[in-house]
């Protein structure tokens, strides 16, 4: 495909990419041509004492549990331990205004002509172009090289709405839960569709944490990967609950979510087994999760994704809690959260966002 007249910008100084892992990252190797005029974020999870290897010239810096201690004291209380949603703390140390995030068992994907995808090129491209969240287009995404806004579409709304966040998905393996892997244990993705949608408004969707970009700035503070992992009795959920939280707080900012393109090659499944250990009170729970958020509404005085978070965490409380005695931690989490990314991010308390 003939490459657009304006090259998408890189943002290299304006963008982080941050990693949670407990192993040495080999994987980067292979991301290098794509990953290396950028600043990483590395999040250690699991023991701090072990020595995570990362390859030679890249440019990052790396957090293991004491420094996330010492960072945060008290509030790192809010970071999970021993799970992926330890990945939220690179979110709140970053001084940029973009992150990518990705996983350790994601590789380069190849599109159908058998070229390498270059995933952070297309996340920013879906992240500087408008969503439209409001109506939806037929031919999808109109921003792209050979489309545009279907006839019958309201010219008032062809001005779309800032981008909040861009999320990808995955050949090989897909994001199954542990019942689906059990009874598909041989199944892979190997569908491509070339399509970038807008989720509309009002539709919450399972946001997957392992291909995902988002404008930090926009809604940063609402990425909040929950309570998840050691001494939690949940797992595999984290990012599930920052997809809800994040839809909702975005629904009534007039943000927009994109979905579809790019892919990345998910490399490993992980143990159905353990994974049903970890996600089986989610699976119960959602079934009330869902109706809250579908049902959750902001006041209007809510201007940024700090005050709406803020209220969230109230509802959370005052609806969930008489779910399981857990969500009632997790709404304190929350406001921690919020607390300590308002110490480390002073100037984004500011209500005149862009």
């Amino acid at each position: 495909m003939a490459s657009s007249v304006t090259p998408t910008p890189l943002l290299k100084d304006e963008l982080d990419i941050v990693i949670p892992t407990i192993r040495n990252l080999d994987f980067l190797e292979m991301w290098r041509p794509f990953f290396q005029p950028y600043h990483l974020i590395i999040v250690q999870d699991g023991d701090p004492s072990k020595v995570i290897k990362v390859p030679e010239g890249f440019d990052y810096e790396l957090y293991n549990r004491n420094d996330i201690n010492k960072i945060l004291g008290p509030k790192s209380s809010c970071i999970s331990f021993k799970d992926s949603a330890c990945r939220c703390f690179g979110y709140m140390v970053s001084k940029k205004k973009y992150i990518f995030t990705i996983d350790d068992d994601c590789f380069v994907a190849k599109d159908p002509s058998g070229n390498d995808i270059n995933a952070l090129e297309q996340h920013i491209k879906n992240l500087l172009s408008p969503s439209t969240p409001f109506f939806f287009n037929t031919l999808y995404d109109p921003y792209r090289e050979g489309a545009d806004f279907v006839r019958g579409y309201p010219f008032s709304l062809c001005e779309g709405v800032p981008t909040a966040v861009s999320h990808g998905l995955w050949l090989n393996i897909p994001d199954y839960d542990a019942p689906t892997q059990l009874v598909k244990p041989r199944e892979r993705n190997t569908r491509f569709v070339d399509a970038v949608l807008t989720i509309p408004k009002g539709t919450l969707f399972p946001m997957c944490g392992m291909n995902l970009a988002f404008d930090r700035e926009l809604i940063g503070p609402a990425m909040y990967f929950g309570l998840m992992g050691d001494g939690q009795p949940i797992g595999r959920y984290d990012d599930m609950w920052a997809g809800w939280c994040m839809k909702v707080i975005c629904d009534h900012l007039g943000l927009g979510v994109k979905t579809g393109l790019p892919y990345i090659w998910h490399s490993k499944a992980s143990n159905p087994f353990v994974n049903l250990k970890k996600e089986y009170k989610g699976i119960y729970w959602q079934e009330e999760l869902i109706p809250f958020f579908q049902g959750a509404t902001l006041p209007k005085e809510c201007t940024t994704a700090q005050s709406c978070y803020k209220e969230l965490s109230k509802q959370v409380k005052a609806k969930l809690g008489k779910v399981d005695d857990y969500f009632n931690k997790l709404a304190d989490a929350m406001l921690t959260w919020i607390e300590a990314w308002d110490e480390l991010n002073p100037s984004t308390q500011l209500p005149d966002g862009k």
